[in-house]
């Protein structure tokens, strides 16, 4: 019985979560931007718990990006390569949500100096992936 309703509950979560489009990428993009403007915000007025909201958002959005399905199910495979770069967007996310991370808790510890620095490390993340993603 409890394998039923599990995978009862399991299939209905994944026809409800549907497929990750464009828009949604645009959307956890703003989000992220979103982010990082709180974070810095949260530095000028000295409030942990505004970085530590804006950290949490930016980690979930950041965890959320990944490529659209139009661009998966693109059938020129060059294209497709050009257009996924998973491993290289992996590792950016995986270096974004670290030093969210890191900036929180150099903050919480009044190191503002370091938490600034991951600040920055986690905006050269950012338009490492655009440069890269849109060839800045």
């Amino acid at each position: 019985m409890k394998k039923i309703v599990i995978g009862v509950i399991l299939a209905g979560t994944l026809l409800v979560a549907g497929p990750y489009t464009k828009e949604d990428r645009i959307k956890d993009m703003q989000q992220m931007a979103h982010a990082m403007n709180d974070i810095q915000t949260g530095f000028f007025y000295n409030n942990y718990d505004m970085v530590s909201i804006a950290v949490n958002n930016l980690s979930d959005a950041v965890k959320r990006v990944k490529p659209p399905v139009e661009e998966e199910e693109e059938k020129d495979f060059m294209k497709r390569h050009m257009n996924n770069m998973v491993k290289m967007t992996n590792k950016i996310i995986r270096k974004i949500d670290q030093k969210s991370f890191t900036l929180l808790a150099r903050f919480k510890d009044k190191d503002y100096a370091q938490a600034m620095q991951a600040y920055t490390k986690i905006a050269k993340k950012c338009m490492e992936c655009h440069a890269e993603m849109r060839r800045w």
